[in-house]
């Protein structure tokens, strides 16, 4: 059997707690430009709002106060979550709030002070799995969908894996072979997507209880946010030749999800 020369990654992935300092760090500062954005709001019309009733502006006052202390409480909970390992301050719905909310704003944020979109994007999706960790969620194993970019085929395969992923041959020059074996094993449900509108269309069939997905950065964000409320579970794919092109997955890596994670 033909061997495939596979080069080395020569940039190695930021550490974890480098990723965990940086989302803390950009949450803190996207709370606190909202909140200031927030007493703005109060402080402009104010003057004018006095005409209409004595009480207007502090009655409006009440509603900006209580929107600060609603981004105060969730930037805090999420961030003592993060550093805790557990939920705290009533913080179980923090996945839906960073997902919804705090992303696209740190996303603007760290944009502005120069990160790239794509250490963001690992920040949140090494976040993101400490949130869906910290819910001690688990499933049956065929409520658990294993999402495939792909890039993750190799390039010269002839076999369309789209749509029917059992046509794969498990010739071992990818790692689409080995996770079938592992979706054997477990009795797991595995499908490959082109996209993400394929992607979508894939979850609502199998309509999985949780997701176990592989892609790059900023697909894995981007996914995250499509399908939620069900958790996601990120992998990085590892891209020896660069992106879209005969990518790698740690087997064990996504072994040890599925156990985390299965009944």
């Amino acid at each position: 059997m033909p061997k495939v020369m596979v080069s080395k990654i020569t940039t190695p992935p930021p550490c974890p707690q480098a990723r965990k300092r940086l989302f803390i760090g950009l949450i803190t500062g996207t709370s606190l430009l909202v909140c200031l954005l927030l007493v703005g709001l109060w402080a402009i019309p104010t003057v004018g709002l006095g005409t209409i009733h004595p009480w207007a502006p502090w009655i409006f006052g009440l509603f900006i106060l209580a929107a600060i202390l609603t981004v105060a409480w969730a930037s805090l909970a999420l961030v003592l979550n993060i550093l805790l390992g557990r939920p705290v301050l009533g913080g179980k719905r923090l996945r839906g709030i960073t997902v919804r909310v705090f992303l696209p704003l740190m996303t603007v944020l760290g944009r502005a002070l120069g990160i790239s979109a794509t250490d963001v994007q690992a920040s949140f999706i090494r976040v993101n799995n400490e949130l869906v960790a910290a819910e001690g969620r688990r499933v049956p194993a065929e409520r658990i969908l294993i999402l495939l970019p792909h890039c993750l085929q190799q390039s010269r395969c002839p076999q369309r894996l789209t749509y029917e992923v059992d046509h794969c041959r498990r010739c071992g020059l990818c790692d689409i072979g080995a996770l079938l074996a592992l979706r054997d094993t477990y009795g797991l449900r595995l499908a490959v997507a082109t996209g993400g509108t394929i992607a979508r269309r894939i979850v609502v069939e199998n309509r999985p209880q949780l997701i176990i997905a592989v892609a790059c950065e900023r697909d894995l964000a981007h996914g995250i946010q499509d399908t939620y409320p069900i958790p996601v579970w990120g992998i990085l794919n590892q891209r020896p030749l660069g992106p879209c092109r005969d990518t790698r997955v740690l087997i064990d890596e996504v072994r040890t999800a599925v156990e985390r994670f299965r009944i």
